[in-house]
Order: structure tokens, then C-alpha cells, then sequence
């Protein structure tokens, strides 16, 4: 398997030069030169396997020749043999055809786990075949950080800095970042919004000297290998509830746009998938996107949902490229303009070819509320901010025709107690392992929204740890 960039003018790579570079040098996005698929044969003989097995098989052909089967199952093993489910991502049902998929129960209590785990073993197998190292410079608007940071904390051949914007994420977001004190891990609060620390991991990467300088390399799903791993839970859910002989939907609370793209994903792949929701909360860019072609950007405002807070949605390049007939020149230019001009010129016929399978929906922070207290009334779940747009969206725009809707719960309610709390009446408490986060040392630095000084401060990180 081979890589190409959205934007044509970098080389092409395998899956090992692909993980380890994150973000092409042409400014792009990487993308498989072809996609793999699964005759419906090949779906069945997936069935019953456990989660981690599905996992190295939906992403062995993405890996390719890089790293062989047998050692990609077993990083998959290891990387769920400590999820706090015996399924790894089980199904919950809701209603009638309504089911929703838990993704919270890694060591960070967020779907991101789900991919991170993987990552961080995947760095770990290239770096010490290729006798390198690498410094990881990533973006979070909440749960990317923690994530990333469990998986890479204390690994020989990796630094980590964190970017996260300052006061804009939840306490125990926050404090799941900053109590974690590998001597490889650095935490930066920007002073800004997630989509300025978003910008200046892009603009790390173009900075052609300092991104040779410290070896950067990115976990944000700007990186491919994250999509990849997030592909096996959609496949999961779909065999259990009759895939390939049943179409099925799903829901997705999103702002970057790569959880929903990974479901497109394993469409792309022959899954019978029908139709995919997007839910978003104020920060409704996708959303206005997918109703009117209106992709334009607006501030940034904070809410109850806050990794949906963003306006700049990293990987709808990826789908544009497909959309514009993998034309690198037109995606290139769309996205140039776009952040020239914050608004994105997409012809009423590649919108409509979106429209085919993405349906839009938003929630604002009273309507989040009230739909956490709606479900814990109805049948007893608690759903986080993120969860409850999600299982909004879902039952807001079902398919019908008896095709089963999934909503994915991506983020354990623990992690947010304050608003469900409000809602519900019920502060749920977090799992003993972190029963003592407020009671753990904080370290991050608050820098403002400058280039040269989160660099210098990267830089400080891997001399230190030279």
C-alpha cells in the first residue's frame, strides 16, 4: 500500500514513512494511492472475531508490506488487553433499531484510546526497526491530548508536547494531560482557540528547518494511522448487527471530522453503510456545511461538548479530494482559498455527491441538556455532552426502512460531571484507577498564540531529553 498527499506535490510513502511523517510537506493530507476492499465473504468470515483480531484484519491492507501480520495482531492485542470492557467497544441498545457504541473504555476514557493505543505501538515497532526518533507535536480540544499522552508516556524513542487551548477544555480533560509526568511529555496551554493550536502544528510542519531539526511527527488524525485504527469499531458494530447482509447507519458527535471519516472509510471499503450523521454543537460548520453548502468559518464559541468546539476541519480535505475526483490541483486550491478567504466554494454537484451519504445535525447547550435528561429518564444510560448530540442526531434523522442507526458514545460521562450533574441529578464518579486526578500534581505552561515561542519551548523538550 502506498500513500499519495491531497495535495500532489509530495511523494508517495508506505504506511511506516506515513505514521512517521503525520502531515505531508506539500501542506496535504495523506491518502491511499487505492482503497482496499471486502467482498462480502470476506465481511462474514470476520464475524465473531474478537475485537482486537478485527482490528489487525480491517487494517492489515492500509499497513501493507510495512510491518507483518503476526506482529500488527499482536500490537493490536496488547493495545486493548487493559480497555475496561471485555468487548472493547460494546453495543448498547437504545430503542428500536437505535443502538449506541461505546468507545470510552481505554485508559483515558475517550474513543480517541481506541486509535492512540494502537499509535503508540506502531511508533514503537518502526522507530526501533529504523534505530530512530521522533518528537510528536500534537493538537487537542480535549481528549486527543490525554490520549496521546498515555500512549506515549515514557516510550525511549518518542518526545510529546501537547498543545490544548488555554481554559477551554474540561477539568478532567485538563488534569488527564498536565498530572502525567514522563520527562518525554510537555503540555503547552495556547492561549487561543483548539483551531489556533491546530494552525500552529500546521505551521510547525511547514517550517521545512525546524521540522527536520527535532524529527516531527503527528498523532492528531492528521496522521493516517489513526484513521486506519478507527475503522475496525464501525466494522464491528455493523457484523453484529447483520453486516454484510444489512445495510446499517451511523451518528457521529464531530469537529474534526476524522471520527465520521473513518465510518466513510470502511463505506469505501464495501460495508453497507446507508447513511452517516454528523452532530455538532454551535460550532455548527459541518452542519451548515452538509444543509446549505455553507462552509465558512466562525468564531470559535465555547460549549457543554468541548473537542466539538472547532471551526477548521482537518479532514474534510480528505473527503474533498475524493469528492473532487482525487484532482490534488482543485483540492489544493479549495483549501488555499478557503483559508485565505474563511470560506469554502464547493459546486452544488460535489456538494450534492456529499449529501448522498452525510446528513447534518446541531444541538446548542440547552438541547444537549435536555437530551442527557431524556435518555437517563427513558431507560437509565447517561450519555456525555458529545454522546447525547450523537444519539440526538441519530434519532432526530433515522433511515428507516429498518436499517439499525448507531450513535458513538465517545467519551465516558465522568469526564464531564458538572453538566451531567445539571442535567440529571447524578454526578457520575470516575473509575477507581482515577479516583485520584484532583489530588495529582498539574504541570503545563501557559504561552501565547506565537509560533517561535511553542517552538522554542518544543525544541527546550527534546534537548533535554537528547
Amino acid at each position: 500500500m502506498r500513500y499519495i498527499s491531497t495535495r500532489g506535490q509530495a511523494p508517495a510513502r508506505d504506511f511506516a514513512d506515513v505514521l512517521l511523517a503525520g502531515l505531508a510537506e506539500d501542506g496535504g493530507l495523506f491518502m491511499p494511492e487505492a482503497w482496499p476492499h471486502f467482498s462480502p465473504a470476506d465481511w462474514r468470515a470476520m464475524r465473531g472475531l474478537p475485537y482486537a483480531d478485527l482490528a489487525a484484519r480491517v487494517m492489515q491492507p492500509f499497513v501493507g508490506t510495512s510491518i507483518p501480520f503476526d506482529v500488527l495482531r499482536t500490537i493490536c492485542r496488547d493495545a486493548y488487553a487493559g480497555f475496561g470492557h471485555p468487548a472493547v467497544a460494546p453495543l448498547i441498545q437504545l430503542e428500536t433499531n437505535l443502538f449506541t457504541q461505546e468507545l470510552f473504555h481505554g485508559p483515558t476514557l475517550a474513543f480517541k484510546d481506541m486509535a492512540m493505543q494502537v499509535l503508540g505501538r506502531l511508533f514503537d515497532y518502526v522507530l526501533t526497526q529504523r534505530d530512530k526518533r521522533v518528537t510528536i507535536v500534537g493538537a487537542t480540544s480535549g481528549d486527543t491530548g490525554s490520549a496521546a499522552i498515555e500512549a506515549c508516556a515514557g516510550r525511549d524513542r518518542v518526545d510529546i508536547m501537547i498543545l490544548h487551548p488555554h481554559g477551554r477544555t474540561s477539568l478532567v480533560q485538563r488534569r488527564q494531560m498536565t498530572t502525567v509526568h514522563a520527562d518525554n511529555v510537555g503540555n503547552i496551554a495556547v492561549e487561543g482557540t483548539f483551531d489556533d493550536c491546530q494552525d500552529l502544528v500546521k505551521a510547525m510542519f511547514a517550517d521545512t528547518g525546524f521540522r527536520n531539526d527535532v524529527r516531527l511527527s503527528a498523532v492528531n488524525s492528521i496522521n493516517w494511522a489513526r484513521i486506519a485504527a478507527q475503522i475496525p469499531y464501525y466494522v464491528a458494530a455493523a457484523l453484529a448487527l447483520g453486516a454484510p447482509d444489512r445495510e446499517i447507519a451511523f451518528s457521529v458527535p464531530t469537529g474534526n471530522f476524522g471520527n465520521v471519516l473513518a465510518a466513510w472509510a470502511a463505506r469505501r471499503m464495501g460495508l453497507p453503510v446507508a447513511r452517516l450523521m454528523v452532530g455538532s454543537n454551535r460550532n455548527d460548520i459541518l452542519t451548515r456545511f452538509l444543509e446549505s453548502n455553507d462552509m465558512s468559518m466562525a468564531p470559535v464559541e465555547p460549549s457543554l461538548s468541548p473537542s466539538m468546539d472547532i471551526q477548521v476541519s482537518s479532514n474534510f480535505e480528505r473527503l474533498l479530494f475524493e469528492l473532487l475526483d482525487r484532482d490534488p490541483e482543485a483540492t489544493s486550491k479549495t483549501m488555499l482559498d478557503f483559508r485565505r478567504t474563511g470560506r469554502m466554494n464547493v459546486a452544488d454537484p460535489i456538494w450534492h455527491r456529499a449529501r448522498g451519504v452525510f446528513r447534518g445535525f446541531r444541538l446548542d447547550d440547552a438541547g444537549t441538556e435536555a437530551e442527557i435528561r431524556r435518555l437517563h429518564a427513558a431507560c437509565g444510560y447517561l450519555a456525555d455532552p458529545h454522546s447525547a448530540i450523537g444519539i440526538a442526531a441519530a434519532r432526530a434523522l433515522p433511515c428507516g426502512g429498518g436499517v439499525p442507526m448507531v450513535a458513538m458514545a465517545t467519551a465516558h460521562p465522568a469526564k464531564f460531571p458538572d453538566a451531567m450533574e445539571r442535567a440529571t441529578g447524578h454526578r457520575p464518579a470516575l473509575p477507581p484507577r482515577m479516583a485520584d486526578l484532583f489530588e495529582r500534581e498539574e504541570r503545563f505552561t501557559v504561552m501565547p498564540n506565537d509560533l517561535g515561542t511553542i517552538e522554542a519551548a518544543v525544541r527546550a523538550l527534546v534537548r533535554r531529553n537528547a
